[in-house]
Formats: structure tokens, sequence, C-alpha cells
């Protein structure tokens, strides 16, 4: 392990390195004054410029205000002059590592597994969106699985809180494979229908062990999701503020796929789930309330 400083050491006794994201590294380690295992996000503050920046400021702020049995727990923060360490719950497998390292590659992931790690998601984004804050950057390595079962949501780097009415905000969110069809279209101003498309994305992910849509850039994300759900007409986002005609009128016309052979590890509640979650138009997207109501889930909650 590479060196920190004294008054860092008093605090934290690091053990492993896990890996590094966007806005920083992920160690595991204890929290000694506790003797709880941890990870700890290691951000760099830079003197020159900013300092800490808005981005990590605004996590801080979210995660503190955000106290569920399904969102990651922020333990503490501490600051050293150069670095900001966040403290939080280890978890030692993510989503996407479960898929690939649980589930025996000849098979797929238990339905009854599929329901209840849905219902976990969607119940920790519920409570996000009640609280008016947008993750914005789900997808299966920022959803943790504990040894237990239990779901947290994580990396809350690009969450932000939302408003009404909705406000432009940033097209720069969402890793590309789970980005909901508006941003890609080039539309600003949304809401937390992103959120729900994101979902609907790795519920599908959860059935077939892969990616719905994998495209390359954003324009090749576009065709490959319209070649499995059919290309949008220009009605369909009329109640968006921001004409789109010409983008879509500059796409093949494709109808849409049928799922039921697409995804056939899903039955029909799944099937029927699924595609209320991947409503071209946001404001017909189910919400999560909504989606924990679903007859999808009738077996888990009886």
């Amino acid at each position: 392990m590479e060196e920190f400083d004294n008054e860092i050491h008093s605090k934290i006794s690091f053990q492993s390195f896990i890996n590094e994201g966007t806005y920083g590294r992920v160690f595991k380690g204890v929290l000694l004054k506790t003797n709880e295992v941890v990870a700890i996000k290691e951000i760099k503050i830079d003197l020159e410029s900013e300092g800490i920046s808005s981005t990590s400021l605004r996590e801080i702020v979210i995660l503190r205000q955000l106290q569920h049995p399904n969102i990651i727990q922020l333990k503490e923060v501490i600051c050293s002059e150069m670095k900001l360490f966040l403290i939080f719950d280890y978890i030692d497998i993510d989503l996407k590592k479960y898929i690939e390292e649980q589930i025996p590659k000849e098979k797929f992931m238990d339905p009854n597994d599929i329901k209840l790690f849905l219902y976990q998601i969607l119940e920790g984004v519920k409570y996000c969106h009640a609280q008016k804050i947008l993750h914005r950057d789900l997808k299966p390595q920022n959803i943790l699985i504990s040894s237990k079962g239990i779901v947290k949501l994580a990396d809350f780097g690009l969450a932000r809180v939302f408003s009404i009415p909705i406000r432009p905000y940033t097209k720069e969110v969402l890793t590309l494979w789970y980005r909901a069809p508006e941003i890609l279209l080039g539309i600003e101003e949304y809401s937390e229908y992103v959120d729900l498309w994101a979902i609907g994305c790795i519920f599908a992910e959860l059935a077939t062990k892969k990616p719905l849509f994998s495209g390359e850039n954003e324009t090749d994300q576009l065709i490959k999701i319209f070649s499995i759900m059919g290309t949008p007409n220009v009605s369909t986002f009329s109640d968006l503020k921001m004409s789109i005609s010409g983008c879509i009128e500059n796409f093949s016309k494709y109808p849409p796929a049928d799922l039921r052979k697409l995804i056939p590890q899903l039955d029909s509640d799944g099937i029927n789930l699924l595609q209320r979650f991947l409503e071209y138009n946001p404001f017909k997207r189910i919400s999560a309330v909504d989606a924990l109501n679903h007859p999808y889930f009738k077996s888990i909650l009886h």
C-alpha cells in the first residue's frame, strides 16, 4: 500500500486497492475507531484551482441526506491537506461481478432472485426520488450486493437534486448503455424517469446476463435501441418541449422486436413491466412507486 499521512493512518487502516473510477480511487480498509471493515473513496483536492470539487461536495451533501437500507451509507468524511476520504459500508461484490462470477455460464439467474434484486433497486430509487434526487448513473457496477443478498445503490458522483418544473441539466450523465433515449436525442430538460429507463436496461440484463443495448457511441446506441424497441414516431415525444423530429427522421424505421422471444427468461408480467420501463416518452414511463406495485412482484409480496 502507498503511504498516506500520519493523520489519516491514525483514523484508517488501508488494506487493499479495489478500483479506480472517474472521481477517485477506492480502497478496502478498517475504520479504526469502530474496527469496521469499510470502503474508502479517495478524492484528490486540487489546491491550485477549485479545491474540493463541486461534484464531490454535492455527493457528500446528497449522501448525508440519504438514509435507506438499499442505499450505501456514508459513515464518515475525513479530510487531509491534499485528499478527501469518504468512508462507506464495505460490500465486496457489485451486480456486474455477481452476474459474471456467481451465475454459472450455462445458466441464468433464478427468477425469484431477479425479482428480489429488482425490487430492492426500486425501493432505493423510490426513496431517492421522494427526496427529489436523481441518481443519473444507475448501472450494474454501481449496484452492490451483500453476502446476505441486500442490494445497495452506490456511487452518487453524478447525482443531483431535481426540481419541478424541470430545468435543463447536463447530457453527460448515465453510462451510454443505460442512457435514456431522450438524453441521447439531445433533450436537456429531463426528470427522474431517466433512472427508470436505466432500471429497465438493468432488469433485462438480470434476465439475460448481457446488456440489452450495447452501443459504441450515441448514434449507435440509438440504433441499438430502435432496432429492439422500434423506431419512434415524432409524435411519441410530443409532450417534450424540445423538437427532435429532425433527429428521428435520420434513422431507419425498425419495427419493434418481440421481447417475449428476445428475453424468454421473463414471464408475461415481467415483459409487461420491462416494456413500461422502456417507454420512449418519459412522461409515460412507469415510476418506481408504480413499478413496486406491479403484478410481476406478487409472488414475493405474499
